[in-house]
């Protein structure tokens, strides 16, 4: 089996799980957190909608800079309603997939990087990267899942049944 089949299937179950999870936003909530040292709600949401997006990013770029010195030229799209957030996932999986369908087992096997200020700070192959990047993925939607249970919305299930949940 090839390297990125390997992959697709668990993008595939961890991309859906998502979607499942970012079904049960709350709207008005994206400011809502629990601690004073957790991140809003909204935030939190993003990161489990557009993660998908470095997969992409790992396969078509030799690296990502996340602090350049000449300052970072990343847009973020503002996501308002539960609508938006499923929008921007849609999309993100979408190209995702695209991206790791198309990837060979060669192209997986070279290395990407991670650069701070231009300095290396993590050097690993693609495949290993997005690896990472869905177990990344996989914890972000857990933090999710204990905000939904805290703000008194249903957590889906996922990996089995949920409280709010019995259908798996």
């Amino acid at each position: 089996m090839k390297l990125n089949e390997l992959l697709l299937a668990e993008y595939d179950r961890e991309v859906a799980r998502s979607r499942k999870a970012l079904e049960q936003m709350p709207d008005g909530k994206t400011d809502w957190k629990p601690h004073d040292k957790s991140m809003p709600f909204g935030y939190l949401c993003e990161m489990v909608a557009t993660i998908p997006t470095w997969v992409a990013m790992t396969i078509q770029r030799d690296d990502l800079d996340i602090a350049p010195k000449d300052g970072s030229q990343m847009k973020r799209e503002v996501l308002n309603t539960p609508q938006d957030y499923l929008k921007a996932h849609d999309k993100a999986s979408a190209d995702g997939r695209a991206a790791l369908q198309s990837a060979s087992d060669d192209h997986l096997r070279k290395p990407w990087k991670l650069l701070v200020g231009g300095n290396p700070v993590l050097e690993m192959s693609r495949h290993d990267m997005v690896s990472d990047t869905l177990n990344h993925l996989v914890h972000h939607r857990g933090q999710m899942t204990v905000y939904l249970r805290l703000m008194g919305a249903k957590v889906p299930a996922l990996y089995g049944p949920s409280a709010d949940d019995r259908s798996f």
